[in-house]
């Protein structure tokens, strides 16, 4: 069936105007810091993705409710043209400061190499897509350099990314009924309800978000954090995001506090915002009696340790306890694809973590954490699908065809022909992954230097496509530019969990009567 465009128009217009309200908040914060400068540079943001959203939403006003199929090709197309729109601050910035037209006055500072990358429209591309995905992987070769509103551009685009646009969009932008709403609010990856209307649980979801990152906030400026990182940190450490301030990210302290003191914020941002609301009530058993939250303590614990002794056996740091800080915190960031880092990996073609501790981390970005965070990767909830769906299909071989078949998943028995559509959905999106994370590894192969060791190239592929934003030191702005348009794509895939992108690609085809 043909996907209708004038649907798809008419909610991809609504959620770039959501989204220009950002540019707008930004010049705030840039008048604030007296980077006058800035300002024209998110106004003309500002007017290019309001103009662009007034126009699809006017044009095609009187389209249908969306159906999946729309709401999918929504999510593939929107996140997409927010990627490429949310360069234009880092493009125009770069070039204001390039062309320095403003007065004394306005602040201007002076061109870095950093921001100068910038005057490079992908490079703007690539940094946009990783904080609106949550990726956090980075072409700023020194944060430090940066002026501050593009640190904040960084953060909050990466704060609203870890709810995801069409969070947003519902929460400011609702409309009559929320039969279309809640259909976009799933195309994004999401399915989870706290109250039966989906305005109300978009809005119950953001309560919860902007708790979280108050309470990051103050956690950090109580282990000795200055404020202005405090902010950009909880922004992107509850976001699952990973943008720093800094280029050696939480590592530029070197404050063992801090670093045990990320460790939870990471961890909050990767359970499911009902949990979070039950606990919020009272209900504090959920921390273990719910099953997805209970598997990320368990999986977190157990990657930490093997982390923690691969890297002792190896003689990696001075002492045990450095081992181990280190190995917690590398694992909780790879697994939760907060993106932190606190240690070198590795150093592009010089080989720093053994083949075995960079391969663990992949397999932590690969199962990601629960479904329902912020957290991108396969999830929890289908890797234990996966297995204990596996071990139910070889079972029922040696059952009798008469006998009646179920699958327990915590508290859920699903019927046999649940059972098959769950295994079989959580099997579709694995192959998919794989198949889209070998492309991307065969691409960046075919660019790179051979001299990049193959963990390494898989890694950085692995957290692009995870949206977690470590990197083994091939991952910069020296990259080919074939290698960082992969990347783009890998995590514009990643963070929509395939499907949607899938559908995308199927009604481009149709459209184009490839199927013949």
């Amino acid at each position: 069936m043909i996907v209708d465009t004038r649907t798809v128009g008419r909610d991809v217009g609504r959620i770039i105007q959501a989204i220009s309200l950002m540019m707008l908040v930004s010049i705030v914060v840039a008048a604030l810091n007296s980077e006058f400068f800035a300002i024209p540079a998110f106004g003309v943001s500002t007017v290019i993705m309001a103009g662009l959203g007034t126009g699809l939403v006017r044009r095609y006003r009187g389209a249908d409710p969306p159906e999946k199929r729309e709401a999918m090709v929504t999510a593939a197309t929107a996140w997409a043209l927010i990627g490429v729109l949310g360069g234009l601050p880092f493009l125009l910035i770069a070039w204001t400061i390039q062309v320095d037209p403003f007065p004394v006055w306005t602040n201007t500072p002076p061109m870095d190499a950093t921001t100068a990358i910038f005057l490079n429209p992908l490079d703007a591309v690539f940094e946009s897509m990783s904080g609106f995905t949550g990726t956090g992987l980075t072409v700023a070769a020194v944060e430090e350099e940066l002026p501050r509103s593009l640190h904040w551009w960084r953060s909050f685009i990466e704060w609203v990314g870890g709810v995801g646009v069409i969070v947003l969009t519902v929460a400011i932008l609702r409309r009559g009924g929320s039969s279309g709403s809640y259909t976009l609010y799933e195309s994004e990856a999401r399915s989870e309800k706290i109250h039966p209307s989906i305005v109300t649980t978009v809005r119950e979801i953001w309560k919860i978000f902007v708790g979280l990152t108050l309470a990051s906030i103050l956690l950090f400026l109580l282990v000795g954090m200055p404020l202005w990182d405090a902010i950009n940190h909880a922004m992107t450490g509850i976001a699952t995001g990973g943008f720093s301030v800094h280029a050696a990210s939480i590592g530029h302290y070197d404050s063992p506090l801090i670093e045990y003191a990320t460790v939870p914020v990471m961890v909050a941002g990767s359970i499911a915002f009902p949990v979070h609301y039950l606990i919020f009530k009272g209900e504090v058993q959920n921390l273990y009696a719910d099953l997805q939250t209970r598997w990320v303590f368990i999986w977190f614990t157990v990657g930490s340790l093997a982390l923690t002794g691969i890297l002792y056996a190896n003689g990696q740091y001075a002492t045990l306890e450095e081992t181990f800080r280190i190995g917690l915190f590398q694992f909780v960031s790879a697994t939760s694809n907060a993106g932190f880092g606190t240690a070198t990996i590795g150093g592009g073609t010089e080989q720093v973590w053994s083949a075995g501790a960079t391969l663990l981390a992949c397999v932590g970005m690969l199962t990601g954490a629960a479904a329902g965070s912020t957290v991108s990767g396969l999830k929890l909830i289908r890797v234990i699908t996966l297995i204990k769906g596996t071990a139910w299909q070889i079972r029922n071989v040696f059952r009798p065809q008469t006998a009646v078949r179920y699958l327990q998943i915590g508290e859920r028995r699903l019927s046999e022909g649940q059972a098959q559509r769950e295994f079989t959905e959580a099997t579709v999106v694995f192959l998919l992954w794989i198949t889209f994370l070998a492309i991307g590894v065969a691409v960046l192969l075919s660019v790179l230097s051979p001299a990049h060791p193959l963990e390494y190239v898989i890694f950085d592929v692995m957290s692009a496509q995870s949206n977690v934003g470590l990197d083994s030191g091939i991952t910069g702005p020296d990259m080919p530019a074939i290698a960082k348009g992969m990347l783009i794509i890998n995590m514009w895939v990643g963070r929509l969990e395939i499907i949607p992108v899938a559908v995308l690609l199927g009604s481009i085809f149709q459209r184009l009567d490839l199927y013949r």
